[in-house]
């Protein structure tokens, strides 16, 4: 860890294996620019779309050049190491040491807890949920099973494997007619971005969009199509969190897809929210809720849905990992709330050291009494 005096190595961690590679490099762009250069020096590792992990200078003009061309480093999972060991076909290269980890990866291999559980394995802190909560915070059916044992309102869904569909088709199409009326949102369980969703507007058009869901995930849901606007709200901490002033969505497409997110103009975000104080109140409360109940940690983005028709609150998903771009909706609406974009990296930076500080109290072996070992192995 860095001394009294030193400037904190943030390592920010960015490109990955998912289908959101390309939305992380902009993520980590705006979070090398936002940190606060007296008190914290950036590491940029990068990850390839094979896997190779790179490193590079702290330039943020050479993040694409360093999943190009920087020195590949690998992750030990040995908490002595402490640091990133050169790749085994680089002689003479340096270790690259890093006080804490600033994960910028979205979806698969980044917000689903594989990396975390590396760097608990690694003994390094990092900013986000932990294992358990980035897990189940990437898939979508697992988390609303769980949102529903806490008593939050969960619109009708089918979920089934990817085998089930290439298998037995026939019965897939029958158990979707069956329990949900058209339009549905056919998408990956187990990815983010409106990467691989599909709104279906009718039986003929539903296997096209199961075929486009299973090339993306192991398990794919569906979810019924209503009349909605779309409520987001940020929230913030460890075993304590606070949510924020809430936000809107509002498509210039039919519905918030890719490339209503990240490739158009025109897709207007409203902050705050036009919302009534007792819905402000109820979706902060519910967006809480939600982040304890799938025990996430730092930081998460809380999906809504507000039905038109009856006002019903819908709770759709939760982003353990969100947008990290200087307009993304979590940062802004952290900043209508009273907390600026570069104060914002920093809590987050020092969330994550707390959380590391407070897993490094426990216990993991049993502490024997003198002899007691050698009459364990008679």
């Amino acid at each position: 860890m860095a001394t009294q005096g030193k400037r904190i190595r943030v390592g920010v961690l960015f490109g990955g294996r998912s289908g959101e590679h390309e939305v992380s490099l902009s993520s980590a762009a705006s979070v090398i620019r936002a940190l606060d250069p007296e008190k914290y020096e950036a590491v940029p590792i990068g990850i390839s779309k094979d896997g190779r992990w790179l490193v590079g200078t702290g330039a943020i003009k050479m993040l694409p050049d360093v999943l190009k061309s920087g020195e590949r480093v690998v992750l030990p999972p040995d908490p002595t190491a402490g640091a990133l060991m050169p790749f085994a076909s680089s002689p003479g290269q340096q270790s690259v040491m890093v006080d804490v980890v600033f994960p910028v990866l979205h979806g698969t291999f980044g917000e689903d807890g594989t990396v975390q559980g590396l760097l608990e394995l690694a003994g390094l802190p990092y900013v986000g949920a932990g294992v358990l909560g980035s897990a189940v915070g990437m898939d979508k059916d697992v988390q609303k099973r769980l949102f529903r044992d806490e008593g939050l309102p969960v619109a009708p869904y089918v979920a089934f494997p990817r085998s089930a569909w290439e298998r037995k088709p026939a019965d897939v199409l029958k158990l979707v007619a069956k329990q949900l009326r058209f339009p549905v949102f056919v998408k990956p369980a187990t990815l983010g971005s409106s990467v691989g969703m599909t709104k279906v507007h009718n039986r003929h058009e539903l296997p096209k969009a199961l075929d486009l869901a299973a090339e993306f995930a192991q398990k794919i849901l569906v979810e019924k199509g209503l009349s909605v606007r779309e409520i987001e709200v940020a929230v913030l901490g460890n075993d304590q969190p606070k949510a924020s002033i809430p936000g809107e969505i509002v498509p210039h497409r039919e519905f918030y897809d890719y490339a209503a997110k990240y490739l158009e103009d025109g897709t207007k975000l409203l902050i705050p929210a036009p919302l009534k104080p007792a819905q402000v109140a109820k979706f902060q409360d519910f967006a809480a809720r939600a982040f304890r109940c799938l025990e996430c940690a730092g930081m998460a983005r809380v999906d809504f849905f507000l039905e038109k028709r009856t006002n019903r609150i819908y709770i759709n998903e939760i982003n353990t990992i969100p947008g990290f771009t200087s307009i993304s909706m979590y940062p802004k609406m952290w900043e209508a709330s009273g907390i600026p974009y570069r104060e914002l990296i920093d809590r987050l930076i020092q969330l994550g050291l707390e959380a590391h500080r407070e897993k490094a109290r426990t216990k993991y072996a049993i502490e024997l009494p003198a002899g007691a070992a050698g009459a364990l192995e008679s």
